[in-house]
Order: structure tokens, then sequence, then C-alpha cells
């Protein structure tokens, strides 16, 4: 009798070593599975999408970076649960446990997936709907909120009564968040409304200026042209005065005044100076294409005539060099024309004595 129930543990723990080598292979080869998997689907999404310049493949291959070799392996784990004779109560917990991870990794997987498609349309509609963090980071929280709604239900918590105390909420949180709020809506009132784009120059009334980097929920960042960081709260960019650079069109004029002594032959003033203008204009990649330079008297100073040479630049850091290029080369031509650019001169009479 003893011999017998001696034979029988053997053959039990044979048993259970085999379905222990059954659940351990099992979860191997769901991990090996989700290795290969993920390598091949990445690299071929990658080649699809460069090939046909697909960015939607991109944004795919972004968001589900190792999403696939997770589900694999949550995979193989539930059906090794189901070989390996667990017991019941152990098994629910698992099942569940992979459940929940499940659940958590798609809403992961989506938030990204939408932030992707988010940014991608709205370049794609850069005229439309520009492009900003603030929208990317109101995508991530809807989409998250929405699946941790669905991962409570899932677990059995009832999301009526949170619902219900956010709505009833929602009135105290505004009161308490009321400037933080304020900056989220004047943000997207500039961004639908158009008024400031990320990469615009403008000037404040303030006096701030600067390329415009980002609008995020709270704040709009500004590069200054010596590459410092202006932060604005979007409320008070809303309700200032601003000179957008960029808008209608990037192209800006260039008025660079100039002045000739009395004695100049202003018929070949005017022809030096436009020769230049073009010349500066077709040569230097700061000027904008398509736009004549024209020359304007203006005016008698006081030791020249003054005239203004208007040149267009592609866009408002772009006039700067414009500008170089042409005082250096008008500079050499009226050197070589016999032109003067004559110094500031006052000419001073003195009274005599009066005659006794």
């Amino acid at each position: 009798m003893i011999k017998y129930a001696q034979e029988v543990m053997i053959r039990i723990g044979a048993l259970t070593i085999e379905i222990w080598m059954v659940a351990v292979s099992v979860i191997f080869f769901s991990v090996l599975a989700g290795v290969i998997f993920e390598i091949i689907f990445s690299k071929w999404l990658r080649r699809i999408a460069r090939k046909f310049g697909w960015k939607w493949g991109e944004a795919i291959f972004r968001s589900s970076k190792w999403l696939l070799f997770l589900w694999f392996l949550l995979a193989g784990v539930y059906f090794a649960s189901v070989i390996f004779p667990l017991e019941p109560k152990l098994a629910t917990y698992l099942h569940k446990f992979i459940l929940i991870l499940l659940i958590l990794s798609a809403t992961l997987g989506l938030t990204r997936l939408s932030v992707e498609f988010m940014r991608i349309y709205t370049k794609n509609l850069e005229s439309a709907l520009p492009s900003a963090s603030i929208l990317a980071n109101l995508t991530y929280i809807l989409v998250f909120s929405i699946g941790l709604l669905v991962f409570l239900q899932t677990l059995g918590i009832s999301i009526t009564p949170i619902l219900t105390a956010l709505g009833v909420g929602g009135l105290a949180v505004a009161l308490a968040l009321r400037d933080t709020l304020s900056n989220l809506f004047a943000g997207l009132q500039i961004i639908l409304n158009k008024q400031v784009i990320p990469g615009d120059y403008i000037k404040l009334d303030s006096g701030e200026e600067g390329f415009v980097t980002d609008i995020s929920w709270r704040n709009t960042t500004i590069r200054q042209l010596a590459n410092n960081l202006v932060i604005i709260p979007n409320s008070k960019l809303a309700s200032s005065i601003i000179t957008n650079f960029h808008r209608p069109e990037p192209e800006l004029s260039v008025l660079i005044k100039v002045g000739v002594s009395y004695g100049s032959d202003l018929e070949k003033v005017e022809q030096v100076t436009l020769e230049t203008a073009k010349q500066v204009m077709s040569q230097v990649q700061a000027g904008a294409d398509g736009f004549e330079p024209t020359v304007r008297f203006h005016s008698f100073g006081e030791s020249s005539i003054d005239f203004t040479v208007i040149l267009w630049a592609k866009e408002f850091s772009e006039q700067f060099i414009l500008r170089h290029e042409f005082i250096k080369r008008l500079h050499q031509r009226f050197s070589e024309e016999g032109i003067e650019i004559p110094f500031p001169i006052r000419t001073i009479y003195m009274k005599g004595e009066s005659k006794r």
C-alpha cells in the first residue's frame, strides 16, 4: 500500500513538472513571438511609411512601440494560467490583473495615437488650425480620461457617482482655478482665431518681441532674437495689442534712409541705387522673390537730399542681413560713381557788430 502511494505521488510530481514546463514554454514562446512580431511589424510599417510618405504609419509605429510585445506576453500568461491548475480565487485575481494591464496599455496606445494624429492633422491644416501643444495636451487628457473611466468600470467601480461629483465640484474647481482656466480659454481663443501661431514673429505693446515657439495650456513662449525665452500668460497675450510681422504674410518691407549731397545728379543717384538694390535682392537669400525695390526722394535735409530705399525681406529676421549687404554695396558703388554721401554740415553765419 505504501509502495503504491509513493508511485502515485511520483506520477503526480512528474505530471506537475510537465504542466510547469508546458506553462513556462507557453510564456517563453509568447515572449519570443512578441519580440519577432514587434520587429517585423515595425520594420514593415516604417518601410511602407517611408516608401509612400505615409506620415500616419510613423505615428502608428511610435504609438504602438512595445505594446504588441506586452500584449503577446499577457496572452502567454493567460494561456499558461489556464493550463496550470491554479486555485479558482487566484486564477480570478490573475485574469483580472491581466485585463487591467490590457486596458491600461490600450489606453496608453490610444492616447499616444490620438496625440500623434492631432499633431499630423494640425500640421497638414496649419492654415486652418495651427499646431500647438495645447491641442495635443487636451487630446491627451480627453482620451486618457475616457480610458480611466473604462478601467474603473471594468474593476466594478461605478462611475456614475464620480461623474456626479465632478459635475457638482466643477464650480468649486472653476473658482479655485480661475486664473488657470482663464489662460486655458485665452490660449484656445488665440489658436482658433489664428491671431498668433507658432513660428510668427510678434511684438507686444509692452515691448516684448520674438518668435512664438509654443502655445501651451497656460503660457505662450516667445524666443527673442538674443535667444532668450519670454513666458507670457495666455490671458495677458489675448488682451495685449500685438503687432504680428508674419500676418497676413511673412514678407515685409525694409526701409533704408540715404542722403546725397546737393550737387549730385539725382537721376544718376536713382539709377545707381536701383541697380544696387536689384542686385542685392537677387543675390542675397534674404531678399523676397517677386518684389521690385523702389527709391523715393522725400526731403531736403540740412546737409543732404534725403531719400528712402524700399527693399523686401522674406521675414522679419532676414531684414538685418539684407540691410547689411545693401549698405555695404551701395557705399562701394557710390564711391566708384563719385556720388558723395555728405557728413552732417551746418553753416553758421555770425552777425556782425552793429554800426554806431
